[in-house]
């Protein structure tokens, strides 16, 4: 089994930074995808920024240039630097680690999600 710890959410006025992590643990062999992703009230879950080994960032329109996700292959964590946060960026945020095993079976992991608030 994986395990998916994220940290890092809280309540933060608009302007304002915070930095998510996620580490991974477990039954991991290598991997593949780590990404974020977020869900508001009333709206479906959407995709944040994402990276994959050895690839570039891939980020949301809504988020270029105010997020940065990287990503530390030694500790198997992601994190996502948010700056100049709004509003609008409040919601649950959830990582997602694409886990390859040693068969090559590839399985996707969720966090248990952190609330990120941003006030006006």
């Amino acid at each position: 089994q994986v395990q998916l710890v994220e940290s890092g959410g809280g309540l933060v006025q608009a302007g304002g930074s915070l930095r998510l992590a996620c580490a991974a643990s477990g039954s991991i062999f290598s991997i593949n995808g780590m990404g974020w992703y977020r869900q508001a009230p009333g709206k479906q879950r959407e995709l944040v920024a994402d990276i994959r080994s050895g690839g570039n960032p891939n980020y949301a329109d809504s988020v270029k240039g105010r997020f940065t996700i990287s990503r530390d292959n030694a500790k198997n964590t992601v994190y996502l630097q948010m700056n100049s946060l709004k509003p609008e960026d409040t919601a649950v945020y959830y990582c997602n680690v694409e886990v390859q095993r040693r068969s090559g079976l590839l399985i996707n992991y969720w966090g248990q999600g952190t609330q990120v608030t941003v006030s006006s």
